[in-house]
């Protein structure tokens, strides 16, 4: 049987497996014999001031394509854009923090693509666009040689992606990211491919694990002093053969599951059990443009050579023939053709939207049309009117409604006093709130009765 739920949590005791509910909401139990996991990393922004509001994941296709509808729009917002200039700005830089594989192929990427689209749009001229590597280390991609690195920092550096090497992002908001050493870059795209914890799953459980949270298992993959229960992947801290641990990657991962498959079946009807021992065949990464850095077999190779090389081997990682075609001719396409600029549109049922705010920067102005409502989480807000400050806000308060109750512009200022994170709800969906809950309603008639007392709260 295979089911296809979320998992909502695990009972190594009772040796169960609670999923999500399917069509009926009744809750869903699995008990088990053996139990594999496989959960790998998440991305987690905890400890960095709003990164989880405004930060960009990385993780899979849905984030790709949430990317690629994010750029397009900030290209079209920025073509038509004539009266704020630091707004411009903002929508012409993309900034990735991360300079392992994965930040690096993916700011490669993304310059090719924010280049190329936005020679449709006569408007931006190409020296407007910035595209910002941040990274904590002197040099890229530490897990190549540094012959390699070097050259990728040269490639991307020519293909106009600035590097900002030993700097660490610290915090963003909506409007910038702020580094460790106070700097800032005004942006309204920021991608952060690190950093990667525990799945929040694996950090529930009471299982031996090392100090970044994976999971400790033997060279067999068995969880340590836990019969029945394996790990594998990211997940787990896999002991080699000369003493080190497995890295994260593909290669070490699809092999470890041959082991483990081969040891649960050992487990089941009796046999020999295999230790995992694999030493990697090497490591690649694109730059794109035709271009890519592969160390392999101990052969270090750059280039075209090292790109051509890079697509083979992943085109025939794909499984099945039918794929590989499909994908071997959509590449064959995207060497001639310029890229789409359709956006996929997704239905979005979020109703809530957490922001995040620095010291200094404004909600919003004396002035601006009231589109929305706010809540404060934590942190504090100043009430400004005409340069003045009238009045502070601090948890739990709300402020932004009485513009939404006129239908009229906002009447005050509110500037961010300390680090605030709020929960913010469009006008549309509170008046239909508004409409369905009798309560909220009253609350509302209450608060429009305050707009007659001058600057009650600030809308």
């Amino acid at each position: 049987e295979i089911h296809v739920r979320e998992i909502e949590s695990i009972d190594l005791e009772r040796r169960t497996v609670t999923t999500a509910p399917g069509f009926l909401p009744h809750p869903h139990v699995i008990e088990y014999d053996h139990l594999v996991l496989a959960l790998g990393t998440v991305t987690d922004f905890r400890g960095l001031r709003g990164l989880p509001e405004h930060a960009l994941p990385f993780k899979n296709l849905n984030d790709a394509l949430y990317l690629r509808n994010h750029v397009i729009r900030a290209l079209e917002e920025a073509a038509i854009e004539r009266h704020d200039e630091k707004l411009r700005r903002q929508l012409l830089t993309f900034v990735v923090a991360g300079g392992g594989f994965s930040g690096v192929e993916v700011v490669a990427e993304l310059n090719d693509f924010v280049r190329g689209v936005a020679a449709n749009y006569p408007q931006i001229d190409p020296r407007e666009i910035r595209v910002v590597l941040v990274h904590s280390q002197d040099r890229i991609l530490p897990e190549v040689p540094e012959k390699l690195g070097r050259f990728a920092q040269r490639i991307l550096a020519k293909r106009g992606v600035e590097l900002l090497l030993r700097a660490k992002l610290s915090a963003a908001t909506g409007e910038e990211a702020v580094l460790a050493d106070g700097r800032t870059i005004p942006t309204r795209t920021l991608v952060s491919t690190v950093p990667s914890f525990a799945h929040p799953l694996i950090e529930a459980l009471e299982l031996p694990k090392n100090k970044g949270g994976r999971i400790l298992v033997t060279p067999e993959l068995e969880i340590q002093g836990l019969p029945g229960v394996w790990a594998l992947g990211d997940c787990a801290q896999v002991p080699t053969m000369d003493g080190g641990t497995a890295p994260p990657t593909a290669q070490h991962a699809t092999r470890q599951a041959k082991v483990l498959a081969h040891n649960l079946v050992v487990a089941i009807r009796g046999g020999a059990r295999r230790v995992f021992d694999f030493k990697g065949l090497g490591k690649m990464g694109s730059l794109g443009r035709h271009t890519a850095v592969a160390d392999v077999f101990g052969l270090q190779i750059s280039g075209a050579l090292a790109w051509f090389l890079w697509r083979t081997i992943y085109l025939m990682k794909l499984p099945g023939f039918g794929r590989r075609l499909k994908v071997a001719a959509s590449w064959t396409f995207d060497l001639f053709l310029p890229p789409e600029l359709v956006q996929f549109r997704f239905g979005n049922n979020q109703l809530l939207l957490r922001e995040h705010f620095e010291p200094g920067q404004e909600v919003f102005r004396q002035g601006d049309l009231g589109d929305r409502i706010y809540a404060i989480l934590d942190g504090e807000a100043e009430v400004v009117v005409r340069d003045q400050v009238i009045a502070r806000l601090g948890a739990g308060e709300l402020f932004g409604e009485m513009a939404l109750l006129d239908h009229t512009t906002r009447n005050a200022t509110i500037r961010c006093a300390r680090p605030l994170s709020v929960w913010s709800l469009p006008k549309k969906q509170l008046e239909l709130l508004a409409q369905g809950m009798p309560e909220l309603q009253r609350s509302l008639e209450q608060l429009r009765e305050r707009r007659t007392r001058p600057l009650a709260r600030p809308g």
